[in-house]
């Protein structure tokens, strides 16, 4: 009898799912890359001519977060990014030869230069800035149409620390220089294949001035009238919640 294995079967960020949200157990293909290894669970792409199965349907990632569990999620995570990575890497950057699957690593191997190319994230800094005990700053990103505000993110520079790459986001995106920068946890987040890394800063100095193309308003609000934020199973989310509890207990 075929052992089946658990499927996470993706078009690009859209994840194959029934009506419970359930995934799929499919025959495994030697397409088919392992999550782990020595496990039964896989990931596939599904090819845009290809048929949806009947009973299930193409959910976008992101509405998954709130449904799954965080290791669910950090799962489908896992899996997206890396057929991402797979799809991307079909030739050699060094010399364009097509390249191969190692068969016992992560890696897209050029059988003619013999480099490899291994799964690559980009790391990105999340700050939750205070002022004073009870006043988070919160802005709304330029290119977001919802009302949403969130928190000052970006992309680590090559040659900066990470605590660099916190003050340098705040002071591009709204102006302030901050102090007391704090490290809080961190959250694989595919879109497409990047890591968050959360850190609590205080205000310093300076008022807010906006970096329009990319921030369209900012604010410290008070942790009692907070407008809308980020939805649960976010790291942004979980930031928030986190420092309000923290507070209130103190």
């Amino acid at each position: 009898m075929t052992q089946l294995s658990l499927a996470y079967i993706f078009q690009h960020q859209k994840l194959l799912v029934d009506e419970n949200f359930q995934l799929p157990k499919v025959e495994k293909l030697a397409s088919d890359l392992p999550i782990h290894q020595n496990d039964q669970v896989i990931a596939r792409d599904l090819l845009e001519d290809e048929a949806i199965p009947e009973g299930y349907q193409l959910i976008p990632i992101r509405e998954l977060i709130q449904s799954w569990s965080s290791s669910d999620f950090l799962q489908a995570s896992r899996a997206v990014q890396l057929l991402e990575w797979r799809r991307n890497h079909k030739f050699c950057s060094h010399c364009g030869h097509a390249t191969e699957v190692h068969a016992k690593e992560y890696a897209m191997v050029c059988p003619a230069c013999a480099y490899h190319q291994y799964p690559r994230v980009q790391p990105c800094i999340i700050t939750i800035i205070t002022k004073g005990d009870n006043e988070v700053l919160l802005a709304k990103s330029a290119h977001n149409k919802s009302n949403m505000y969130g928190l000052i993110a970006g992309f680590v520079e090559v040659g900066e620390t990470l605590e660099e790459a916190v003050q340098r986001e705040a002071f591009e995106e709204v102006g302030l220089k901050l102090k007391n920068i704090r490290y809080m946890s961190s959250q694989p987040w595919p879109f497409p294949s990047n890591l968050m890394i959360a850190f609590h800063a205080e205000y310093e100095s300076g008022d807010i001035q906006l970096q329009l193309e990319e921030i369209s308003d900012a604010q410290f609000f008070k942790f009692d009238q907070l407008p809308e934020i980020p939805f649960k199973g976010s790291i942004a989310h979980n930031m928030i919640m986190q420092m309000i509890d923290s507070k209130t207990v103190a």
